[in-house]
């Protein structure tokens, strides 16, 4: 296997590699969101447990078993976004291996360079939505709570 040792080979090996981490920076800042997303979840869900381990036979809390259920969809909803967004990470980290190895080796793998970078946008793309999925379910919630305490005045 030939590597280049040019210096101009190299650096422009480099430049190509580097453009997709700017992707990487987006994918991994909503990592973060959403994990953070994800905390606050459980969180909610352990207070809703602790409040129902709390309540007497004489009430059944039947809203808390409600709002747990609907936290256990959003939870899975942002599960299945960190997911997308580690596959779309590494299929990102792929891609700038493939591009350094491509423009330094004589390995012709231009064509997977392709496939792996348009991968890993779909992952965030489907990411997105389900980032968009958790956010309006997060919503209908807030609206439910408000509307049945207009209800209840």
């Amino acid at each position: 296997m030939f590597f280049a040792t040019h210096l101009d080979t190299v650096t422009h090996g480099i430049q190509l590699a580097v453009a997709p981490v700017f992707l990487l920076t987006a994918v991994a800042g909503m990592i973060g969101t959403v994990a953070g997303w994800l905390a606050r979840i459980i969180d909610r869900a352990r207070l809703l447990e602790d409040r129902i381990d709390a309540s007497s036979a004489d009430n059944p809390m039947t809203s808390a078993f409600i709002e747990l259920a609907q936290l256990r969809q959003r939870g899975a909803l942002v599960n299945a976004c960190i997911a997308l967004l580690t596959f779309c990470a590494i299929l990102i980290g792929l891609t700038i291996v493939a591009l350094f190895l491509g423009e330094t080796t004589e390995i012709q793998i231009f064509r997977l360079v392709t496939i792996l970078f348009l991968s890993g946008v779909v992952f965030f793309l489907l990411a997105l939505l389900g980032f968009l999925a958790e956010t309006l379910i997060a919503t209908r919630v807030l609206k439910f709570r408000r509307a049945t305490k207009a209800v209840i005045r």
